[in-house]
């Protein structure tokens, strides 16, 4: 992988001359990589993590299981495209176990989401079944933890 990812996947809000002298690299050299990795489409987007609880606009977000049929020619594939086309649809994931995607959707209200998953989703050709699960309260986002206990650490002293 390389150094310059590594050190974006860390989550450091770096400038171009500050990943440089971190990596002992000039900028130039840092400015090509990033460029590099952003035409091959390593580098999808720049996207800050967020407290939901200090955002002023609510969002409602949940987690759709849906289970599908596989297409004779497409397999899972194209179902999951058609599903990740929509607005709503935030992430999508092939899996394996009791359903087939993992969707997480985000909407203004719960009947919004609920809306979308009865309008939109389930009467796509090739879903069998639906199972939505809304997310009710975050505690951990993309790895940083949003409540912290006053005078704890924001690691436990002994491993979960």
């Amino acid at each position: 992988m390389s150094s310059v990812l590594n050190l974006l996947l860390r989550g450091e809000r770096l400038s171009t001359s500050e990943m440089a002298e971190v990596l002992r690299v000039g900028p130039e050299v840092v400015e090509k990589e990033i460029q590099k990795l952003q035409q091959d489409g390593t580098l999808l987007g720049w996207l800050p993590v967020i407290n939901p609880e200090k955002v002023e606009e609510q969002r409602v977000s949940a987690v759709i299981e849906l289970r599908i049929s596989p297409e004779r020619e497409g397999g899972f594939d194209r179902i999951a495209l058609r599903v990740s086309k929509f607005e709503e649809v935030q992430t999508c994931y092939l899996m394996s176990g009791a359903y087939d995607l993992l969707v997480i959707v985000r909407g203004k209200n719960l009947q919004d989401v609920a809306r979308f998953v009865s309008e939109k989703l389930a009467t796509l050709g090739g879903v069998l079944s639906t199972a939505t699960h809304f997310l009710l309260r975050p505690y951990k986002e993309q790895g940083h933890l949003l409540l912290l206990e006053e005078g704890a650490s924001e690691k436990p002293a002994v491993s979960p």
